[in-house]
């Protein structure tokens, strides 16, 4: 109980937060409210409760203490491996009095668990050993301890026997308790189960699973009890306790060590469930100094709060780009800087497609003007560098799939973007362009490749329209960030990832030990579109997660000794 501190015993009502409860973690999983009392993980008073098994009866127990050892003072050198260490304190002393309970005839077996953390999950075939390796010490024992074959049977068949579920029972009413804002019907839209139907537990949870991916909830939970000789299906749906309005900060910065780096502050602001309906207002806001942006949008679902959405938004940003004379492989220097403002507001149909992703259709109003910071009169005819705008209306398809592990560092599945624009803008500067971005990972052990590919080009005749650029980590990491610019684009890259997650490198979590083979290039025409020879970079770096985001720290050459030292922290795709 944390406001008394007092041990709680679970031994009545729902075993699945009954659970929660115990696994609420200080620091990790927030604390679980049970009839009233708000209770963490037991382990702070009792992580070998010995004389709770006594108290229950046991005539012999036999106890396993998997308690995490104390670390070496000289290796707690964050603020979390200090609050784990006072933790492991707490449990040590409980553990110690526990332990002093044991009788000749009870068993203990502590496996050797030196250097392996509770949070280690990436270990567990070795915790798994250690637990081996301990009973193994303690089999004599346990032999004595174990029914002879005919014995054992029977008993499972007599807990077999117990009172459990009929496999045909039939949910005879559904009750949904919400805890706020999110209506219960729309917890009901999002299960298939009706009045009638066969209950099947291993379904419910499923699609309650699903539904908690989308961070409106802080626990679901199903059970089927009976009332008045009914079978009741009860969804407990328990909403964040904070809120209604999320905020999140990132910091993204990029340096290659030559003057041409940035530094970016991301915040992001999300406000779901404005109205029953499921009305959410999303913004994300960029400040730095290479580029400033704002996106707002809201987003109101057609038919109930899931599936066919309308989305209204506005974009405007302002970006730095520094223009290279030509797409030379030489180190180059940049001849100017050109500003490039863009103001966009549109509205969208979206369909999400399952749980794989995002497709919408739109239409917007774009102007975008491009203006070079410094440039170089040329007597009567003008400027070096011209200043260009563009405004016209644009119809837009966009198909996101987005199926990775992880967002930041991923081992497994793949991510889809493609987008198509249609320009409605005078002759001159009427535009169509197509992109593709694919990323593809696989893992085997401890090792990952990532397999990345794009293309995009220019549809029209005339050239216009926003170009792409390339060049920067992770996009030809030998060159400077956007050194190439043209009207169509092909690009790829190999990279391999090694997982260290045994070393404990600058507090960097789950560091990774990774090299790039990249290949690319632009080209100011159509019909140049895929034309050799390609530009070429192989890098190598080491990376991790970060308190602050994820981190890339490496090297990169490129075609005729270019090279480049770079350091990147924010995500790369």
């Amino acid at each position: 109980d944390l406001g008394k501190g007092t041990e709680v015993i679970l031994e009545r009502g729902s075993l699945p937060r009954a659970m929660r409860a115990s696994m609420a973690v200080p620091g990790l999983f927030a604390p679980y409210p049970i009839d009233g009392r708000t209770l963490v993980d037991g382990g702070l008073v009792s992580n070998l409760p010995v004389q709770e098994a006594r108290d229950m009866g046991a005539d012999v127990i036999i106890a396993v203490n998997i308690a995490t050892p104390l670390q070496d003072p000289a290796n707690l050198q964050s603020p979390t491996a200090v609050a784990q260490q006072m933790v492991g304190i707490l449990i040590q002393q409980n553990v110690k009095a526990q332990k002093a309970l044991l009788g000749k005839s009870d068993v203990l077996i502590e496996p050797e668990l030196s250097g392996m953390s509770f949070t280690d999950f990436a270990r567990g075939k070795d915790g798994v050993n250690a637990g081996w390796n301990a009973a193994q010490k303690q089999s004599t024992r346990l032999t004595e301890l174990s029914l002879p074959p005919v014995e054992w049977q029977a008993y499972l068949a007599a807990r077999q026997a117990g009172p459990i579920l009929a496999r045909d029972t039939r949910v005879d009413a559904i009750e949904i308790k919400t805890t706020g804002r999110i209506p219960a019907a729309y917890v009901r839209s999002r299960l298939s189960v009706k009045e009638g139907d066969v209950y099947d537990a291993d379904k419910i949870n499923q699609q309650l699973s699903q539904l908690a991916t989308n961070g409106d909830f802080n626990a679901l939970t199903q059970e089927i009890v009976e009332k008045d000789g009914r079978h009741v299906l009860l969804i407990d749906a328990e909403e964040k306790s904070w809120g209604p309005q999320y905020l999140l900060f990132g910091l993204g910065i990029s340096n290659t060590f030559d003057g041409r780096g940035s530094v970016n502050l991301q915040i992001g602001h999300r406000y779901p469930w404005m109205n029953q309906s499921g009305l959410e207002w999303r913004n994300d806001l960029l400040l730095g100094n290479k580029r400033a942006s704002l996106h707002s949008e809201l987003r109101q679902p057609v038919f109930g709060a899931s599936g066919l959405y309308v989305s209204p938004y506005v974009d405007i940003s302002r970006r730095y780009v520094d223009a290279y004379l030509d797409g030379s492989d030489a180190k180059a220097s940049p001849v100017t800087q050109y500003r490039i403002d863009s103001s966009i507001a549109g509205v969208d149909l979206g369909m999400p497609l399952a749980r794989l992703g995002d497709l919408r259709l739109g239409v917007s109003y774009q102007h975008i003007k491009y203006t070079p910071t410094y440039n170089l009169a040329l007597g009567s005819i003008g400027s070096l560098f011209d200043a260009t705008q563009s405004s016209q209306p644009v119809a837009r398809a966009r198909l996101t799939i987005d199926q990775l592990d992880d967002p930041l560092f991923p081992r497994k599945g793949y991510y889809i973007y493609s987008e198509i624009n249609r320009g409605f803008g005078q002759v001159d500067n009427r535009y169509s362009d197509a992109q593709l971005r694919t990323l593809w990972a696989f893992s085997s052990d401890r090792n990952t490749f990532n397999v990345a590919l794009e293309a995009a080009s220019n549809l029209s005749s005339n050239n216009a329209g926003p170009g792409f650029f390339l060049g920067g980590f992770q996009r030809l990491s030998a060159y400077a960030p956007d050194q190439f610019y043209g009207s169509s684009l092909l690009y790829s890259r190999l990279t391999y990832l090694r997982d260290l997650t045994d070393y404990s490198l600058l507090g960097l979590r789950n560091p990774v030990l990774g090299s790039s083979l990249e290949a690319g290039n632009v080209w100011q025409t159509r019909n140049a579109f895929g034309d050799g020879p390609y530009k070429k970079s192989l890098s190598l770096f080491l990376g991790g997660n970060s308190p602050v985001g994820p981190v890339y720290f490496g090297a990169a050459v490129g075609q005729q000794a270019i090279w480049n030292l770079y350091l990147q922290l924010g995500r790369v795709f």
